[in-house]
């Protein structure tokens, strides 16, 4: 056991969205008192009532139970701790170029933040997924915001790696990757993340290696899923079922084919492999190509929906599943999303479901039930096994329509 004592500390968290809030809730219920900020204020006040604001298996019961006991409470400002755990988005710059660069804003302004209140001694975690040399940045800019020296405080990079649907049950059983350019920053972190996670094992290593580890993680699935999405196009044009295919192959015991899809979303898979493209241009040329596939799929599925109208504008189309997995609300990067907006925009009536939202209009989609998609389309197009999808009397109602089912449900 190291001498870094990490227990029952006073911890700011720096966003509260799919990543901070489960993160905040872990923390709490292992005995640290949790200070959670973020700038929006509507989220702060939904979450000080006691009503979380996103949708994530038990996340709700387990919220409720670190409020009651005091170890929670949400603030619009940032409050002074002994740890800063940075859950900020790393989305891609806006109108910037045809190019998908990182967005590192967010970061800047958290470590801005954190200036305002870090003293010597404190721990800055940052678990945002970022490019290689973020953290070095975010040393940098405490320090000269502060005037500190870089020794006289600690940063360390712990990047999520959590499964939307299962993020609590993941962050207490998961391995964590912890890097920092000062080992005693990533003993510290250690010591604290090993105070929640129950289960999986906590690696210390440098921060540049830790930063990469999250990327190429998800640039291994996107590189397999691109596989198996060029291999549904490929199998189009033979007129065999690339579902059967791959099963059939994933006989060998050395095989193991994904499935296809209508693309990759998410704020992960569809977003870190352009990271690593935008910083070594001229030599991940396979990650760069596996990315337009994947991007290309949904507009890929576009066309297979036109051709199997026969381009009817008077056709009503519903897309099942707008959110970028099943069975949560997260629509970010969502290809089922990109799939609904480029019919739109050929001129086809489309309608959304997505039983997970309350929205009643997502970009330029309207978004109805299922008994109303089901009731007035005339075309469906199955992106998500959701289990409202896959219940039996729905799935039956579901299958007896014309379709196109990018997810193989039989």
């Amino acid at each position: 056991m190291s001498s870094y004592d990490m227990s029952n500390k006073n911890i700011s968290v720096l966003g509260l969205g799919y990543i901070g809030l489960p993160t905040a809730i872990v923390l709490a219920k292992a005995g640290h008192r949790v200070m959670g900020f973020d700038p929006n204020i509507e989220v702060v006040k939904s979450l000080n009532s006691g009503k979380i604001h996103i949708v994530e298996n038990n996340l709700q019961g387990e919220f409720k139970k670190v409020v009651d006991s005091g170890n929670f409470k949400a603030y619009s400002e940032i409050q002074p701790a002994d740890v800063y755990i940075m859950c900020v988005p790393t989305p891609f710059k806006e109108n910037v170029s045809d190019e998908k660069l990182a967005d590192l804003s967010y970061v800047q302004s958290a470590a801005e933040t954190v200036s305002k209140v870090v003293k010597k001694g404190d721990l800055v975690i940052l678990e945002s997924t970022v490019p290689p040399l973020t953290t070095k940045m975010v040393t940098d800019i405490i320090v000269n915001k502060t005037g500190m020296d870089k020794n006289d405080f600690y940063v360390a990079h712990c990047p999520e790696r959590v499964l939307p649907g299962r993020i609590l049950y993941e962050l207490e059983h998961n391995d964590r990757i912890i890097g920092s350019e000062r080992e005693e920053a990533a003993l510290m972190a250690k010591n604290l993340y090993e105070s929640f996670v129950k289960e999986g094992t906590c690696y210390v290593t440098d921060d540049i290696t830790a930063e990469m580890c999250k990327l190429v993680e998800n640039t291994f699935r996107d590189i397999n899923i691109a596989y198996a999405n060029e291999l549904s196009i490929i199998c189009n044009d033979l007129g065999i079922d690339v579902f059967k295919l791959i099963e059939l192959a994933n006989k060998h015991p050395r095989v193991n084919i994904l499935t296809p899809g209508v693309g990759v979303g998410g704020h992960c898979i569809a977003v870190d492999p352009w990271f690593l493209v935008e910083k070594f241009k001229d030599k991940a040329k396979l990650i760069n190509t596996a990315r337009h596939v994947n991007d290309f799929k949904p507009l890929w599925v576009s066309n297979q929906v036109e051709e199997a109208i026969n381009y009817d504008k008077n056709v009503k189309i519903g897309v099942l599943g707008l959110a970028y997995k099943p069975n949560i609300d997260d629509l970010r990067e969502s290809p089922s999303i990109i799939l609904a907006e480029d019919l739109i925009r050929k001129g086809y009536n489309v309608y959304g479901c997505e039983p997970n939202t309350s929205k009643e209009r997502i970009n330029d989609i309207d978004v109805k039930s299922l008994d109303y998609v089901l009731d007035n389309c005339d075309y469906l197009v199955i992106t998500l096994a959701n289990d409202e999808f896959v219940q039996e009397n729905n799935k039956k109602k579901i299958l007896t329509k014309k379709h196109y089912n990018c997810i193989g449900m039989k």
